[in-house]
């Protein structure tokens, strides 16, 4: 059988050392996925198909894998709506910085303008979530546009899309394939200059904090010398925490709305601050450029500046950075600003993060006991995913890192639904360590189908359910600017029972008391395992550093709850929140 398009394409992604991809057969789809069958799966040496039930959930999978691997992963959608639902997974995939490829079958080349069925135009369609896009419109064309979009994928750290028509895929293979040879990691060495003034003003600062993002990665120790040398304190963001905040002695949190602890403070009451491999979006909580001296250091010029006043910024990977500067740098003797932060950092965590953490009776299940026992139960290499809302809340302030586990969610798109596609993701690339989800009922409901995935693919996902039924950070936004909430309630539902008509071993927990017996059977089985956790709805989270018109918004948001006849849930509310405020 003489080898067709569709072959080549599977031969290059096996080159590449792709090992699965995610997707939906589909017509205009089936001359590719009949290819990967005939490759016999990765068990001989081919490739896995991934059947999915949306391909919004293989877009995230794919972004999941890429994210933790580092190495191409593929996603595939049928031509018009199959390829359209690819659209909110690579969005967060390319945000990320993830390699995914994304092959987006396409209606027969003798229709395309015609409006034919289904038709519409992916290679137009994907222009803000890829690097690269290109339409296969022959034989001899195929290997080039293939081999480009993977490389600008890996190169470029994003997604890339190659529009393949079915009848193109059928055709025979023609046109040299090009040797798949990557380039190892270079390492971006910033400006003498720009490294001697950032030096100078650092010497002259009696004060410096520093502030942690993912571009920190594999520069931990580094991080934390140069941390002891200048007296720094030093906070993250949600995208940093698993690459610093663990074996760090001067961690004083996270700032932003789902922040805990000193951060805050820390880098708002420096003379100088150091912002390291973050591009941190959200200003107001970054000190003013005008009142204390800001320096930035990325390996992404365009990132140098664009969220706040930037006095010294310094194109540079962290880790050469800070080795340029250690040598120029003066100890800084005065560990009182440090030592002042810490202290107020270990009041901060005991008095809002400890909070609830050591209720172990009664209902409804506090949500900070339940991520706490998560915590505490979950393997020391287990990679966990959290929805987009109080998930991450939970995720940022009682997960520990130990530079073994891993983090992932939807951190810069802030989709929900993410958190079991991108189990599915790891799971798939990890077959062997313990993936856990912090599932959010509203997150879950929306792509409840990928369970069925789960099931049949035999993963051992452990689904963790934080079940208040209600979209709980919505109803946090809508207090704090001082509105009552309103659609964001939704039915109750035994979502222990779905699980297990589909086949997962699961379980439902109402009382504190019955939760650490259950997570642990879960964790202990051998397949599919969901803990549904009925968790307070009232139980919301404030930001370390609560403004006084945070406070009169929640306060005119009871007001109006009391008006609309809420009277009790008001004070249930004020019973559930009163403690999260700091110092109270």
């Amino acid at each position: 059988m003489a080898q067709t398009v569709a072959d080549q394409l599977i031969a290059q992604l096996v080159d590449a050392g792709v090992h699965r991809i995610y997707g939906i057969v589909g017509d205009s789809l089936n001359p590719v996925v009949d290819a990967v069958r005939r490759t016999g799966g990765s068990a001989k040496g081919g490739i896995d198909w991934i059947h999915v039930r949306n391909e919004e959930a293989a877009a995230f999978a794919a972004g999941a894998e890429a994210q933790l691997t580092g190495k191409l992963a593929v996603c595939a959608g049928s031509c018009g709506p199959g390829n359209l639902h690819l659209i909110n997974g690579l969005y967060d995939a390319h945000r990320s910085g993830a390699p995914v490829l994304a092959i987006a079958s396409h209606i027969p080349t003798g229709q395309i303008g015609s409006s034919f069925f289904q038709e519409t135009h992916p290679d137009r369609l994907f222009v803000e979530c890829s690097h690269y896009r290109e339409l296969i419109s022959s034989a001899e064309q195929s290997s080039a546009v293939v081999n480009a979009a993977m490389r600008h994928a890996l190169a470029l750290g994003g997604v890339s899309v190659v529009t393949l028509p079915g009848d193109v895929a059928e055709l025979d293979a023609a046109g040299v394939v090009p040797r798949f040879v990557l380039p190892a990691r270079p390492s971006v060495v910033p400006a003498a200059t720009d490294v001697a003034l950032l030096a100078d003003a650092i010497n002259t600062a009696k004060t410096v904090a520093i502030f942690a993002g993912a571009g920190v990665e594999g520069a931990h120790d580094q991080v934390i010398a140069f941390a002891d040398l200048v007296a720094a304190p030093v906070g993250h963001s949600l995208r940093g925490k698993q690459w610093i905040q663990y074996d760090n002695p001067f961690d004083v949190g996270m700032t932003g709305l789902l922040g805990y602890g000193a951060a805050h403070a820390g880098i708002h009451d420096a003379d100088l601050v150091l912002l390291l491999g973050t591009d941190f979006p959200y200003e107001q909580f970054l000190p003013d450029g005008d009142k204390v001296v800001i320096a930035q250091v990325d390996t992404d010029p365009s990132h140098l500046g664009r969220r706040a006043s930037v006095s010294h910024p310094v194109h540079g990977d962290v880790s050469a950075t800070l080795t340029a500067l250690t040598d120029l740098v003066r100890r800084k003797t005065d560990r009182g600003f440090l030592d002042r932060t810490l202290k107020k950092h270990e009041k901060l965590l005991s008095s809002v993060v400890g909070t609830y953490t050591d209720v172990a009776h009664g209902r409804p299940i506090h949500p900070e006991f339940a991520a706490a026992m998560l915590d505490e139960l979950a393997a020391d290499d287990a990679i966990i995913t959290a929805d987009t809302g109080m998930g991450n809340v939970w995720q940022a302030r009682y997960l520990t890192p130990n530079g073994r586990r891993r983090l992932i969610g939807s951190y810069l798109h802030g989709s929900m639904a993410n958190a079991v596609p991108q189990a599915i993701g790891a799971q798939s690339a990890y077959p062997d360590r313990q993936v856990v989800t912090i599932s959010g009922d509203g997150g879950l409901a929306m792509l409840l189908g990928e369970l069925i995935t789960i099931a049949a693919q035999k993963l051992p996902v452990k689904v963790v359910v934080f079940n208040n039924s209600t979209l709980g950070l919505v109803k946090l936004e809508m207090f704090v600017d001082g509105y009552p909430d309103f659609g964001v309630d939704v039915p109750a539902v035994d979502y222990a029972a779905v699980a297990t008509a589909l086949g997962f071993f699961a379980v439902r927990v109402e009382d504190a008391g019955s939760l650490r017996a259950a997570m642990t059977s879960a964790f202990a089985h051998d397949g599919p395992a969901l803990v549904d956790i009925v968790t307070d709805p009232l139980a919301l989270s404030l930001p370390p550093n609560v403004t006084a018109k945070q406070v009169k918004g929640f306060a005119l948001a009871l007001s109006k709850t009391v008006l609309n006849g809420g009277v009790g849930e008001a004070v249930q509310m004020a019973r559930s929140n009163i403690r999260h405020l700091p110092g109270l």
